[in-house]
């Protein structure tokens, strides 16, 4: 199985959601539970629902293969 980097993490959140800053630690050092902390104004005037979806999107076929669990944190720029 191809385990990602926290920083594959990273690049893949800030490639897909528009102006996104990501900061991503590995859990448990296993390469497959994430924290995430993300902020964009994407984010803006959506539901709390809609904003994990974003993140979930972008991290695409790897949240049902090599990523077992994330912990996402939002945040909108002022």
């Amino acid at each position: 199985m191809n385990r990602l980097s926290t920083d594959d993490v990273k690049q893949l959140i800030e490639s897909n959601i528009p102006n996104a800053e990501a900061a991503v630690s590995d859990l448990t050092g296993t390469s497959d539970h994430f924290r995430i902390e993300v902020s964009s104004p994407a984010f803006r005037d959506l539901s709390r629902i809609d904003q994990h979806k974003l993140v979930h999107a972008a991290l695409g076929e790897h949240l049902t293969t090599t990523i077992h669990a994330v912990d996402i944190k939002i945040s909108i720029p002022a």
